[in-house]
């Protein structure tokens, strides 16, 4: 394909995604920035964490989201009582018209293209765990078959920043599928009176399809093939082993507050997430500044504060925020 068969692609998929955010603002009202993240992992073929207190409309999000990308999408409620087999599914033994008996499997809500998995702390570790190898391998394996799962699949979860009774901390197995941690804040005065007005009278805003499934994995193909520059390569790299403690390129604050740092497949989440922050922009090619900006969502669920440094106050943005400025400052020097 020609350079300027790709820039025609580019431009095309920006307007769609133009079209796409548009249509998802009118159900989902302000918060641009998650609207982006959240966006950027279905580009990128990754799952998203949202993590927000009651009411700030993620569910809400999500179910737009199933809508205006054109995917078949289901919702599972995660409690503390819930098994693997109510997510997998399980096969059960039938009785036929001619008396024969055969096991018949019947399928879970995991077997769609967009999964909420609502307040996924609070289901148990072995149920967390049922979501391992759909989340990296997009199939399961049920009574020693493999079954595949829709394509494209995607997992949205959500998780209660306050309420931490009764749940179960994800295991850093687990947090490392997803692509981006996407904190999702109050709204500002002018948003929330906004949403007021638009969601407590008789009608409710609807969206309609932008894309389908052909087209959003044609999509994801197209963020793979976008050019990225040494330079944006470089600073990824830097960025990810300084966040390291037990790298000798490491700043202070890391190695002083830091107990572990990202693994390569932080660096494989920045790579395609600056690809997927171009195109929503409707540019051509990431820069270093993507890379800032990419660099807490992608990276804060990688890491972990010491004792010492929780007890300080100190906060994994901060470290990141800091780390991802002076990166960004020495590549722009050199």
């Amino acid at each position: 394909m020609s350079d300027s068969d790709m820039v025609a692609e580019i431009d095309a998929l920006g307007d769609q995604l133009a079209r796409a955010k548009a249509s998802i603002t009118k159900r989902f009202i302000g918060q641009e920035r998650v609207v982006d993240l959240t966006l950027s992992a279905l580009l990128c073929g990754g799952h998203g964490l949202l993590i927000g207190q009651p009411g700030l409309g993620k569910t809400r999000l999500v179910e737009t989201l199933s809508t205006v990308m054109g995917l078949n999408g289901n919702r599972i409620q995660f409690t503390p009582d819930l098994m693997p087999a109510d997510i997998l599914g399980s096969e059960v033994l039938e009785t036929g018209t001619d008396g024969n008996r055969s096991f018949r499997f019947i399928e879970g809500p995991v077997f769609c293209q967009l999964l909420m998995a609502d307040e996924i702390n609070r289901a148990s570790p072995r149920t967390q765990s049922a979501l391992l190898q759909a989340m990296q391998e997009k199939v399961v394996t049920i009574a020693g078959q493999e079954r595949p799962l829709g394509k494209p699949f995607h997992v949205l979860a959500t998780q209660n920043p306050i309420e931490q009774e009764g749940t179960y901390p994800l295991p850093e197995a687990q947090l490392d599928r997803f692509l981006v941690q996407i904190d999702v804040q109050n709204p500002d005065r002018a948003t929330e009176r906004d949403i007021l007005l638009s969601t407590t009278g008789m009608d409710d805003a609807a969206s309609e399809p932008v894309f389908d499934t052909a087209s959003l994995m044609a999509a994801q193909t197209l963020v793979r093939r976008m050019p990225v520059g040494d330079a944006v390569v470089e600073t990824i790299l830097d960025l990810v082993r300084a966040c390291r403690p037990d790298e000798d390129s490491a700043p202070e604050i890391v190695r002083n507050n830091v107990s572990w740092g990202p693994g390569p497949r932080a660096a494989q989440a920045l790579m395609l997430t600056v690809r997927a922050q171009c195109l929503l922009e409707g540019r051509l090619a990431p820069s270093a500044e993507d890379v800032a900006r990419m660099a807490r969502p992608v990276l804060i669920h990688r890491m972990a504060l010491g004792f010492a440094a929780r007890a300080q106050g100190l906060s994994l943005g901060q470290v990141i925020d800091e780390v991802s400025a002076r990166t960004t400052r020495i590549e722009a020097a050199a």
